[in-house]
């Protein structure tokens, strides 16, 4: 039984409410470090109830550490995570997981869209695909906004023959492509930033789910990457972009492009043959979506993504440890 489109958009609401993440995130903060530490074995002791060599591939990917590499002078205490005011949700969501070690082991931590590699070991959220980024050690950062997935209830065949996109539009890449498609009769653009980038552009913000109703949705990096892409491939339609540059914990870097995610050109000069390819190809629409839906169910579950995260640490504090 189909799920009412108002209670889909209640649901989702829910989802986002900060309220609960922030006072979670509080309570962790209070309770004294010694109470976490003794946990740690507890915690690892978990592994045994998966795959360890599926597990171990997530840690190295997101941590490509050697041993006995410098910190750096610029590097904090974890007790310090405590001490930091704004943006709260990244010490929260570091914290969470290096709460379980010495409070004085050091760690570097980058804020924001990060899309370089610092010259020592850092936590950050997002970097750069490629072999030279071992320095960039991904963690679940910001998630309660970037990790939102979905249970699609409408059928691809049910949705509009049509591109939606709506996002903020500062980035040259992004004006560059609502200058080619913003009045193309296959697209529905707009922009929701009311200062920048083009007022002539301008649409009313439009939820998830009415999102859901469109066969066909933009996914384009930003300052980092494309916060809505993993939602999009939890769903029923099917995310349209460029190959991506950078990588967070949702690693990016590993999806592949025709069969998680239709692929265009950087240039975008590609988009009107390709959305016409899969509305005549719906069977290979079809295994897209899939692709990608079995893609996600890998971060599905908590208990074994909270195990990563920890691993992801233990190897970061035993590389950088002198």
């Amino acid at each position: 039984m189909r799920t009412p489109l108002i209670f889909q958009q209640v649901q989702l609401i829910i989802k986002k409410n900060k309220l609960s993440y922030y006072t979670v995130s509080f309570i962790r903060w209070v309770i004294p470090a010694i109470f976490y530490r003794r946990q740690l074995t507890k915690k690892l002791a978990v592994l045994n109830k998966y795959d360890m060599a599926d597990v171990m591939e997530r840690v190295n990917y997101y941590n490509k550490l050697e041993r006995n590499i410098p910190i750096g002078k610029g590097s904090i205490p974890v007790k310090d995570l405590r001490k930091f005011k704004k943006p709260k949700a990244y010490y929260f969501d570091t914290f969470e997981y290096a709460r379980y070690f010495n409070p004085f082991f050091r760690l570097n931590l980058l804020i924001g869209d990060i899309t370089y590699v610092a010259g020592y070991p850092t936590i950050q959220k997002s970097r750069p695909i490629g072999k030279d980024n071992a320095n960039g050690v991904l963690l679940k950062l910001d998630k309660h906004r970037h990790f939102i997935f979905l249970n699609d209830q409408v059928k691809f065949e049910e949705k509009k023959d049509v591109l939606i996109g709506r996002a903020a539009i500062r980035q040259p890449h992004r004006m560059r492509f609502m200058e080619m498609y913003f009045n193309h009769p296959m697209c529905d653009l707009g922009q929701v930033n009311k200062s920048g980038g083009n007022i002539a552009w301008l649409k009313p913000k439009i939820s998830i789910t009415e999102h859901l109703q469109y066969k066909f949705i933009l996914s384009l990096e930003g300052y980092d990457v494309a916060t809505n892409l993993k939602w999009i491939m939890s769903s029923n339609s099917i995310a349209v972009m460029p190959k991506p540059k950078y990588e967070t914990w949702f690693m990016e870097g590993c999806l592949v492009p025709d069969f998680h995610y239709i692929l265009i050109k950087d240039d975008y000069s590609d988009l009107e043959e390709r959305l016409l390819y899969f509305i005549n190809h719906p069977d290979k629409a079809l295994k897209i979506i899939s692709n990608a839906n079995d893609y996600v169910k890998q971060f599905l579950n908590k208990d074994k993504e909270d195990l990563i995260s920890i691993l992801v640490l233990k190897k970061y504090f035993e590389c950088t440890s002198s």
